[in-house]
């Protein structure tokens, strides 16, 4: 059976009409809300591909293989393709039109190719001064019910904690300027500065957002009500914009969920893989249950936002990027680094032939151990610092050729475990 749906996508400020074909009786078929079967088949495809759908120039570490990268992902089948568009700092790169016009053609020309594939913005824990460069518009203000006010967002009013000796400023310059910290969701300012973030976002088309560390934006919201509040004005807002009628949300649970009266208020669970260290072996890495704080094996049961109950609610485990310890290459088992690296700087520093058997040793471990969990595989992400012979702060699955000489060629294994692992 197929499904029409009639949808608006915005450009410009301009509203044009386009129907998309869905077909109801594809395993991926969704609106208006998710099954736990439809949303596992998403998330079982499912890779971390940073910046994706962000402009840039010759000279931008993430720009020159954005040919190959399309091909790449369109080769092994991906599904759900998570971190495709967010700002860390430079905020007020959205103020130029052509940035989210650059995101709104791309995933335009995605879904021709592949109707179902889901994209995924993010609204992180950390925004910067440079976001004070950016004006509020007005359809933000009227979302809140609010007036007009002719201004620009605040960093202040969004990082300010509710008791002010908890304040962590991080300032720079002789002035003590802001540089930049982390909103608080019982701000309104914060919430007018993600609303922002999560309308332009569903108007190009993305369906999911990746929320971050929800714990640590929610520090002064202890019974989650700030929060239960607003993701609901993203779903209502998503419940008539979306391409399907829906928005898929997630964000970091280092406590197995974040729930509220026993209802999920994230569709699932994510969390960093935590690889451990085996000892004797230098840069060998495996995964562990009860290792440093993974998630496996403790996601929480809730009830689901799209009304299924979970007895333990669905995640996925990421190759996280967060930098390099001060212990890098020696054996540091009780901290969240692998031999002193996060894990897809770790990952890309293997050869080539233990990346793949990693991967295919990863997905079956977790499939056995516990099936609540799914592996995102990594195909584009920052890396902390130049591996190898190149100068690129980036890992590429693609498979190294003239068109991407940087790959790190996991594509076909990647394609291949999905192929002969999934049904």
């Amino acid at each position: 059976m197929i499904a029409a749906v009639m949808i608006a996508v915005a450009s410009h400020g301009e509203v044009r009409a386009h129907t998309h074909i869905f077909d109801k009786s594809s395993r991926y078929f969704f609106d208006g809300s998710i099954s736990r079967e439809v949303l596992e088949n998403y998330l079982d495809r499912s890779v971390t591909a940073g910046y994706f759908l962000v402009p840039g120039t010759p000279e931008n570490y993430l720009f020159p293989f954005r040919e190959d990268d399309i091909r790449m992902i369109q080769n092994i089948g991906a599904k759900f393709v998570g971190r495709a568009i967010y700002r860390w700092s430079e905020e007020s790169r959205l103020a130029d039109p052509a940035f989210l016009e650059y995101a709104r053609r791309l995933i335009v020309r995605m879904h021709e190719h592949d109707p179902e594939i889901v994209f995924q913005g993010c609204l992180f824990e950390h925004v910067s001064g440079d976001v004070n460069n950016l004006k509020i518009p007005g359809w933000v203000f009227h979302a809140f019910g609010k007036e007009d006010e002719n201004r620009n967002f605040n960093v202040e009013d969004m990082i300010k904690r509710a008791n002010p000796s908890d304040d962590i400023l991080m300032r720079s310059g002789r002035n003590g300027a802001i540089r930049g910290g982390t909103p608080m969701i019982n701000n309104t300012e914060t919430q007018y500065w993600f609303y922002y973030l999560a309308k332009s976002y569903i108007d190009i088309g993305c369906e999911a957002f990746h929320l971050g560390q929800v714990e640590l934006i929610g520090r002064d919201d202890p019974d989650r009500k700030h929060y239960s509040a607003f993701l609901q004005k993203i779903r209502d807002y998503a419940g008539e914009h979306a391409r399907r009628h829906y928005i898929l949300l997630d964000g970091h649970t280092p406590r197995g969920g974040f729930v509220k009266d026993g209802v999920s208020l994230l569709d699932f669970n994510s969390f960093p893989l935590r690889i451990k260290e085996v000892v004797d072996k230098p840069l060998e890495g495996i995964l562990e249950e009860g290792h440093s704080d993974g998630i496996f094996g403790k996601s929480l049961g809730a009830v689901a936002p799209g009304g299924w109950k979970a007895e333990h609610m669905p995640y996925l485990v990421e190759f996280d990027n967060f930098g390099i310890s001060r212990e890098a290459g020696k054996e540091t088992v009780e901290d969240p680094f692998c031999w002193g690296y996060d894990d897809i700087t770790w990952f890309a520093m293997q050869t080539e032939e233990y990346r793949n058997k990693w991967l295919w040793y990863a997905f079956d471990w977790l499939r056995k151990t516990d099936p609540n969990g799914h592996l995102q595989m990594c195909v584009i992400r920052m890396i902390s610092g130049p591996l190898g012979e190149t100068s690129y702060r980036s890992y590429f699955a693609n498979t190294r050729s003239v068109a991407c000489p940087v790959g790190y060629s996991q594509e076909n294994t990647i394609k291949e475990i999905w192929n002969t692992r999934l049904k």
